[in-house]
């Protein structure tokens, strides 16, 4: 199996915006970026909306994506969703994804969980129909092309009415799916056909929300409300008159639930960043340090706040008490003294006894050096002597 290459769109902030936020938008086997049209539109037209860029993409033969040459995978398509986004600036991003490219979301907060800020997945599961349905769906594709899949979509696609209401929108979006390139098309059913992470949802630990359409019969609102429960602090919701595309449907409604979600992703990492600074400092010593914010670092402070604390500090994968070894170690190592006295006190909160303190800054002689060691004695020495005196 090889990468697939995949083709996207930017749109940027509005120029009032100096947010730096990144949405990722994904669409369903069968559409292309202009799926997310009438929902972006409406997000723009939100506070929320306005400050972020937008990365858009289609899938493997789909829009302006080149044809698929050889199978491919999930983790191949979030490895590909990846490369975009580090080719077109990187960093950390929300990603929004319907049916085939929610699965593809769902891979990435599995796959690629340091990336993802937020995690949309609309008209999605962690498994998505059966593996012989996929291979017919394959088969037919390949013997009478993608225009033999017309006929029978809108059923699955619309809600009772759709077309009549939105003949424009229901036309192009079925004459995309029928100029989509057959062999790719039946190698995304394949690679349907062996996707299946029921076992691991469960792992997802960024803010998640799962969007169902209330007639969807691919996958249904109960089967989005039941992924919800599996993911820990994830929230449902059902989106009516709306079938499996409700992104195109009712895209006002879809794009409330995006500014929400990043609304979420923004103010909470600095919610969750004061609430791990004073989890790990004290409340005494942020205090302090809030009431010394000026107009001139008050941008630092949120910077500090949101960035050290509510992302690389509450970040899975290390224990405070391996993070405090790290940021001693480091500290001692730069020669910031002004700040160490702040993380022994910080370790011995975090679990680490002061006989350990000594080992790590003992540790870090060899590599650090004795002088920088030797300084470092000597603070945790008044620390440990104010906390016997009782002045601390």
């Amino acid at each position: 199996m090889t990468v697939p290459t995949l083709r996207c769109s930017i749109d940027p902030a509005g120029a009032e915006s100096t947010a730096s936020t990144l949405l990722v938008l994904g669409p369903s086997l069968g559409t292309t970026t202009g799926l997310w049209g009438p929902a972006l539109a409406a997000l723009r037209a939100t506070p929320a909306g306005r400050a972020v860029r937008v990365l858009r993409y289609d899938l493997p033969g789909h829009g302006a994506s080149p044809a698929a040459t050889a199978p491919f995978d999930f983790a191949e398509l979030a490895d590909a969703v990846v490369r975009l986004v580090d080719e077109t600036g990187g960093g950390r991003f929300v990603y929004a994804g319907v049916s085939f490219g929610g699965a593809i979301g769902i891979e990435l907060a599995l796959r690629h969980p340091h990336r993802l800020l937020g995690l949309a997945i609309l008209n999605s599961d962690s498994k998505i129909g059966t593996a012989e349905g996929w291979a017919d769906r394959a088969r037919q594709v390949r013997h009478q092309g993608t225009p033999s899949l017309v006929g029978a979509t809108p059923g699955r696609w619309f809600a009772p009415g759709f077309v009549e209401r939105s003949p424009a929108e229901a036309s192009r979006t079925l004459v995309e799916l029928s100029e989509v390139d057959d062999q790719s098309y039946a190698l995304c059913c394949e690679a349907l056909a062996g996707f299946d992470r029921t076992a691991e949802v469960g792992g997802i630990r960024i803010p998640t929300v799962a969007v169902g359409g209330e007639s969807d019969p691919v996958t249904t609102a109960a089967e989005l409300q039941n992924l919800a429960a599996r993911i820990p602090g994830a929230r449902s919701v059902t989106i009516a008159p709306a079938s499996h595309l409700a992104v195109l449907e009712q895209p006002v409604p879809v794009a409330e639930v995006l500014a929400d979600l990043l609304g979420e992703t923004a103010g909470g990492a600095y919610e969750r960043g004061m609430r791990v600074r004073r989890e790990v400092l004290g409340d005494a010593h942020v205090d302090a340090a809030n009431a010394k914010i000026t107009p001139e670092t008050a941008d630092f402070q949120e910077f500090l706040t949101r960035y050290a604390w509510g992302d690389v500090w509450s970040r899975p994968g290390l224990g405070r008490r391996e993070r405090s070894i790290a940021t001693l170690a480091s500290l001692v190592t730069g020669g910031h003294e002004n700040e160490i006295a702040m993380h022994v006190r910080a370790a011995l909160g975090n679990g680490l006894t002061r006989a350990e303190i000594a080992k790590v800054i003992m540790h870090t002689a060899l590599y650090a050096g004795l002088p920088a060691a030797n300084g470092a004695f000597a603070i945790a020495r008044s620390v440990f002597a104010d906390l016997d005196s009782g002045e601390d």
